[in-house]
C-alpha cells in the first residue's frame, strides 16, 4: 500500500485560514469588549453611584459579562483556534471541512452574543462562571460538538504517525469541555439538583474549567510554540507526559472551597488536590527552563515574551492556589479578593498572555510575512503584562489584608470596606492598561487580515486585467 505523502505547509495554513479568521477575529472582539466591562465593574467600587440609573452597568451584570466574554468569548475560541492548527500541523494534514467549523465559529460567537444580552437582561444563572442562560448554553454547546467533530477527524486523517506532546493536551481539552459543560448546564439549568449538590457541582465545574481545560489549551501551545521560537527541541517528552497525567489526576478535583458546607471529605479532597497541583507545575517549570536554557533567540517583546511571562504566571497561581487551599490560610483569605486575583492570574496572566504569543506566531503563517506588526506587538506585551501584575498582585495582598480584619471582630465592616480602596485604586489602573493592550491586539489582528484580503484582491485584480488583450476596452 503506497504511503500518502505529508500536505505541504502552505496548504494546510490555507486551510486553516477562514476557520481562524472567524475564532481569532471574534475573540479579539469579545476580549476587547470584555475589557471595557471589566472597567466598568472596577470603577463601580470607586463611585457606586457613577451607573446608578443604568442597571446593565451595575457591578452585578458588568462583572458577569466581564467574565464570560473573558473566558467564553475569548479563551475558547482562541483556543480553539491554535488547538485546531496544532492538530492540522503537527498531523501534516488539512484541516477537514474548514467551511463547517466556520459556521460553528459563527455559531459559537452568536452564542456568546445571546448569553451577553441575557446577562446584560438581569437573566443571569448566578453560578459562577457559568451565568449564560440556557438558550446561549444549548448554542455554545452544539458549536463546540461542531468544531469538536472535525477537529476529531482532521486527527484521523494525519500523516505523521507519532503523537506531539500537544496533541495530547489538544485532544484532552476538545473531550473535556464538552463533559463538563453539558453535565453542568444539566444540573444547574436543565434538571437542577437541589441543596448542596447544587453547590457542589458549581465549584465542580469551575475548578474543572480553571484548572484543567484553561491548562491543557495553555500547555498545548506551549510546549509548541517554545521549541520554535527557541530553536531547541521540547525537553523532555516524558516529562511532559508526566504534566499531562497529573494535571489530569489533581485538576479535577479542585475548586471547592475549604470552608464549604459540605460533607467534610469534600472540601478535604478539594484542598489536597490543590497542594498536588503544584507538583504538574513545577514540572512545567523544569520543561520550560531545559528548554530555553542555552537558546539565543532575542525575547524582545514577541511570542516569546508572551510564553515566558505565561509560564510564571501559571507557576504563581499555582503556588497561590496551594496556600490557600489550608485551611489556617482559607480562613483569612476565603470571601475577600485574594481568590479574585489567584483567577486574574490563571486566566489573564497564563492563558490569555499564552494566546496572545501563540496567535503572533501562527498569524504570519496565515497572512504573509510583515502584515503583523512588531511594534504594535512589542506595544501590547508592554501594557498587558504590567496590568496583569497591578490588576492580580494588589488583589492578592489586598485580600490578605482584608482578610485579617475581617478575624478580628473589634474592627467595624466599614473600616475593612475602606482598608482595600488603596488595592482597587492600583487594580483599576491595571484594568485599564489591559484595555489598552487588548484594543492594541484587536487593531493588530484586524489589519492583517484586512492587509491580507487588500492582497488578495489586488492580485485577483491584476490577474484579471492582465488576461484582457491588448487595444481591446473592458
Amino acid at each position: 500500500m503506497t504511503a500518502i505523502p505529508p500536505t505541504s505547509q502552505q496548504q494546510i495554513d490555507n486551510s486553516c485560514r477562514l476557520p481562524l479568521f472567524a475564532l481569532f477575529g471574534g475573540a479579539a472582539v469579545w476580549l476587547a469588549l470584555s475589557s471595557v466591562f471589566g472597567v466598568f465593574a472596577s470603577l463601580t467600587f470607586h463611585k457606586p453611584s457613577m451607573f446608578a440609573d443604568c442597571a446593565m452597568l451595575s457591578y452585578g451584570r458588568a462583572f458577569p459579562a466581564w467574565a464570560n466574554l473573558l473566558v467564553y468569548g475569548f479563551c475558547l475560541p482562541a483556543g480553539l483556534g491554535v488547538g485546531l492548527w496544532l492538530l492540522a500541523r503537527l498531523g501534516r494534514v488539512e484541516l477537514a471541512k474548514p467551511w463547517l467549523i466556520v459556521v460553528g465559529a459563527k455559531l459559537w460567537h452568536a452564542g456568546v452574543l445571546v448569553g451577553l444580552i441575557g446577562i446584560l437582561a438581569g437573566q443571569s444563572t448566578g453560578f459562577e462562571w457559568l451565568e449564560m442562560p440556557r438558550p446561549a448554553a444549548v448554542i455554545l454547546f452544539l458549536a463546540f460538538m461542531l468544531i469538536t467533530v472535525w477537529a476529531y477527524v482532521t486527527y484521523t486523517r494525519r500523516t505523521e504517525a507519532s503523537l506531539y506532546p500537544s496533541q495530547w493536551f489538544v485532544l484532552a481539552a476538545l473531550l473535556w469541555f464538552p463533559w463538563i459543560f453539558s453535565t453542568a448546564t444539566l444540573l444547574l439549568q436543565i434538571l437542577p439538583v437541589r441543596g448542596v449538590v447544587q453547590a457542589s457541582v458549581a465549584w465542580w465545574f469551575a475548578g474543572n474549567l480553571l484548572n484543567v481545560w484553561l491548562t491543557l489549551a495553555g500547555l498545548a501551545s506551549t510546549f509548541y510554540v517554545l521549541p520554535k521560537l527557541t530553536g531547541r527541541p521540547l525537553q523532555s517528552y516524558y516529562l511532559a507526559l508526566f504534566v499531562f497525567w497529573t494535571l489530569i489526576l489533581f485538576g479535577t478535583w479542585t475548586g471547592i472551597p475549604a470552608a464549604a458546607a459540605l460533607p467534610a471529605w469534600m472540601p478535604t479532597l478539594s484542598g489536597a488536590a490543590s497542594v498536588m497541583m503544584l507538583i504538574p507545575a513545577l514540572a512545567v517549570v523544569a520543561i520550560v527552563i531545559l528548554t530555553v536554557r542555552g537558546s539565543q533567540t532575542p525575547c524582545g517583546g514577541g511570542p516569546l515574551c508572551f510564553t515566558k511571562f505565561a509560564v510564571g504566571s501559571l507557576m504563581l497561581a499555582t503556588v497561590l492556589l496551594a496556600i490557600s487551599a489550608c485551611p489556617q490560610v482559607s480562613r483569612v483569605t476565603d470571601y475577600t479578593w485574594f481568590g479574585h486575583g489567584q483567577t486574574v492570574l490563571r486566566i489573564y496572566g497564563f492563558f490569555t498572555m499564552t494566546m496572545f504569543g501563540a496567535i503572533y506566531h501562527i498569524m504570519p503563517q496565515l497572512v504573509g510575512p510583515g502584515r503583523v506588526c512588531p511594534r504594535w506587538m512589542r506595544i501590547n506585551f508592554w501594557l498587558v503584562m504590567p496590568g496583569i501584575l497591578l490588576l492580580a498582585l494588589p488583589l492578592v495582598f489586598g485580600g490578605i489584608a482584608q482578610g485579617l480584619k475581617f478575624i478580628d471582630a473589634t474592627i467595624p465592616f466599614v473600616d475593612v470596606s475602606k482598608s482595600t480602596l488603596m488595592a482597587f485604586r492600583i487594580s483599576t489602573l491595571g484594568e485599564f492598561f489591559i484595555a489598552v493592550g487588548n484594543l492594541i491586539f484587536l487593531f493588530n489582528l484586524l489589519a492583517a487580515m484586512v492587509g491580507y484580503y487588500r492582497s488578495v484582491g489586488k492580485t485577483a485584480f491584476a490577474e484579471a486585467t492582465a488576461l484582457q488583450p491588448v487595444g481591446v476596452k473592458p
